[in-house]
């Protein structure tokens, strides 16, 4: 007996040590979805119509390389409750059900989540539930308690697949306060993504050892995208400034900006980082292909590739249809309900060249309901038309697009001045000849003019005001307003009353502290006034209360227009064409 013991005690031992001192390979898959903005389903229901890219597509991508690989890990970067309707009648209709977008992560089986600004914009009431529903943890490191500066979310995970051992850290873009209400994020400080993965970065390296390390950030690729650079601290897209400045990572997934990325950059230890994007609403999901091999639990070896699946080339999964098929009829009969009548069609497109029907119908109604003195609002969509006849719930989302507050905010006329030069300056090129181009567009390599240099959203008209914008000015000086809409002298000492979304109330977009010059610390105390509940609610209220809405000109077409004519008239029309005559 004796002997036996000892002898079962040497084969223990001796297994022991040839598991320590033997390789394991071990292959890993690791997928990747980033701002699906609730598209779930693979139907428009904002335009009434099929969608060739949705969750539903992803899962038949997740299912077939789950066959494959039964080591995949899914993450999921954030921006998730907000833009089709499918998100918001969750958020704000049905509050009672476990969230729809919970359900879902769920059902897919994500193994981590982060945080993105647009979840943050729902709400306190919103993320928080949200977010508990999730079976798997959500990240955010440098999203802290402002009462103790301990994480608000979970700031990293570690996960394990056949021996490896994976640590995944979060972070949230930190532009957050530079856009949305105080409210919205109150008891929570968003810091510096570069700082708080060097501070996490050295904690897990002591605390947990990893064979591997991830980031799992809500941030774009362009460090210098809207005037910032390598140095501006709070960078909004600081994905590749982490990887190139914090050792140790061996992949970063990242998401916010909408963006195609894969690729690997260099960073000052002289380790190469993969870096994939997978841009938005499921049009792609990143695949991270990992080989290693371990030897005496060290990293002896290990490979690291990365590609992007486009989800077209796929059909929407059977089983998640029938899985959530309560869930589209419901949101569908919600966005199908008529609410009032339009005696005629709108569209943004005249918007960027001059006062438009589209939007004077958004100033009309945040006058209405601020009694406000101006207001400023600009084309949230870039091709967006709401037809002739009945209107319903669904059009609402292209009158306005995001779950901005309203704010009356108290501006000078000076203020409202600089604020317009700075917008205007943005959207408009300086003309000399009717040959130039009257919008301000980038040049790409071949210098040919496609695309608009600076995002639509930011170009905000005013109303209450009449002015012209001279294009042949340079900016700054552009803007020459003649009276108030009722003919009363504008001042620019008076102090008026602004109706103004909270996105730039706060800031976003640079309007009131580039143009205006007001301070950021300044800016709240400015507003006097904020709706509890987003824009589009109210929209969808003064429209059901109008039950027939006939779109107008304000105050006809001298309202605001670009002059001189003879210069701005054939540019118009070449611009057009040259945005939209691809279009529909």
């Amino acid at each position: 007996m004796k002997k036996y013991i000892k002898f079962l005690f040497v084969t223990i031992i001796l297994c022991l040590h040839l598991s320590c001192t033997s390789e394991q390979n071990v292959e890993i898959t690791v997928m990747h979805t980033s701002d699906i903005h609730g598209a779930f389903f693979p139907y428009d229901f904002i335009n009434g119509k099929p969608m060739d890219r949705s969750l539903s597509h992803v899962y038949s991508v997740i299912r077939q390389e789950r066959e494959l690989n039964q080591n995949l890990i899914l993450f999921d970067n954030g921006d998730i409750l907000q833009g089709q309707p499918a998100a918001y009648y969750y958020n704000f209709i049905d509050t009672a059900s476990v969230h729809l977008a919970a359900q879902i992560i769920n059902f897919m089986k994500y193994d981590a989540a982060s945080v993105g600004n647009h979840d943050i914009e729902t709400g306190h009431d919103v993320y928080d539930k949200v977010f508990a529903e999730y079976d798997c943890p959500v990240l955010a490191a440098n999203a802290v308690r402002t009462s103790d500066g301990k994480p608000y979310f979970k700031p990293y995970t570690i996960i394990k697949r056949n021996g490896v051992k994976i640590a995944v850290l979060g972070m949230i873009t930190p532009g957050i306060p530079k856009w949305l209400p105080n409210s919205i994020w109150e008891g929570i400080e968003f810091r510096d993504m570069v700082e708080t993965a060097d501070y996490w970065m050295k904690e897990i390296r002591k605390k947990e050892n990893p064979h591997l390390i991830f980031g799992l950030f809500h941030s774009g690729y362009d460090f210098e995208r809207e005037g910032e650079n390598i140095d501006t601290h709070k960078n909004e897209n600081a994905s590749v400034l982490v990887a190139q400045k914090i050792p140790g990572f061996d992949a970063i997934f990242i998401g916010h900006d909408h963006d195609k990325f894969c690729a690997k950059i260099c960073n000052m230890a002289g380790d190469s980082v993969l870096i994939v994007d997978p841009q938005n609403e499921g049009k792609l999901v990143s695949k991270v292909q990992i080989n290693i091999k371990i030897k005496r639990d060290k990293v002896i070896e290990k490979t690291i590739t990365g590609s992007l699946i486009e989800t077209k080339n796929f059909e929407p999964d059977s089983s998640f249809i029938a899985e959530f098929k309560s869930n589209f009829d419901a949101v569908k009969q919600f966005v199908t309900r008529p609410i009032g009548k339009f005696t005629k069609s709108i569209s943004t497109r005249n918007s960027f060249f001059g006062a438009s029907e589209f939007i004077d119908l958004i100033h009309r109604i945040q006058l209405d309901i601020t009694q406000a003195d101006v207001s400023f609002t600009a084309p949230l969509s870039f091709d967006a038309e709401i037809s002739e006849g009945d209107i319903y719930v669904s059009d609402m989302f292209k009158l306005y697009r995001y779950e901005n507050l309203l704010y009356t905010m108290r501006l000078s006329g000076k203020e409202i001045k600089d604020f317009l030069e700075y917008s205007y300056s943005l959207w408009t090129n300086r003309m000399q000849t009717s040959a130039d181009d009257i919008l301000l567009f980038r040049k790409t390599e071949n210098n040919r003019n496609e695309l608009l240099k600076n995002p639509y959203y930011n170009f905000d008209a005013a109303a209450g005001i009449i002015y012209t914008v001279d294009v042949t000015k340079p900016s700054g000086e552009k803007i020459n307003i003649k009276s108030m809409y009722n003919g009363d002298r504008f001042d620019f000492d008076k102090m008026y009353k602004v109706a103004i979304n909270s996105y730039r109330g706060n800031g976003g977009g640079g309007h009131l502290t580039e143009g205006a010059k007001i301070a950021k610390d300044e800016l709240n105390k400015r507003i006097i006034f904020s709706t509890s509940k987003d824009l589009r609610y109210f929209l969808m209220q003064w429209i059901e209360q109008q039950k027939q809405v006939e779109p107008v000109l304000l105050y006809g077409y001298d309202e605001w227009k670009f002059i001189p004519d003879a210069l701005v008239k054939p540019a118009v029309k070449r611009n057009y064409k040259l945005l939209f005559d691809n279009k529909k």
